[in-house]
């Protein structure tokens, strides 16, 4: 789970931009929260991302604990150049990882999270 400032900008980096899709979503009114789950398949058969949106919370301090969400991907360049094309920010194009062969590339949602796009096949 990931909490977000703006539910619909990030929405719209998560399923525009990633491709995922609008899973599930439910208000807490009485909490003044929403949840939203968002995945590429159905919750039966793939892991999902849950964006939590406090209604009160314009933003969040990303603290140190956290690293990234990691996205196997058929081509970790295709993957930058398409969310690139969709308005996503790449901050770092694909090549292998430092100290390994694995290809990674990274790009950001629009409350600074890392999205870790790894090409399948490099590990």
């Amino acid at each position: 789970m990931i909490r977000v400032g703006d539910l619909q900008r990030s929405l719209d980096f998560y399923t525009q931009v990633l491709g995922m899709r609008e899973l599930r979503r439910k208000d807490y009114p009485e909490g003044r929260f929403t949840n939203v789950f968002v995945g590429y398949d159905d919750e039966s058969r793939e892991a999902v991302l849950e964006l939590t949106h406090n209604w009160d919370t314009a933003s969040y301090d990303l603290g140190t604990g956290y690293g990234h969400v990691a996205v196997e991907v058929d081509n970790a360049a295709s993957a930058c150049a398409e969310a690139k094309r969709r308005g996503g920010k790449v901050t770092r194009e694909a090549g292998p990882m430092k100290h390994g062969s694995t290809v990674i590339a990274f790009v950001e949602d629009p409350d600074g999270y890392k999205i870790e796009f790894i090409q399948k096949g490099t590990m």
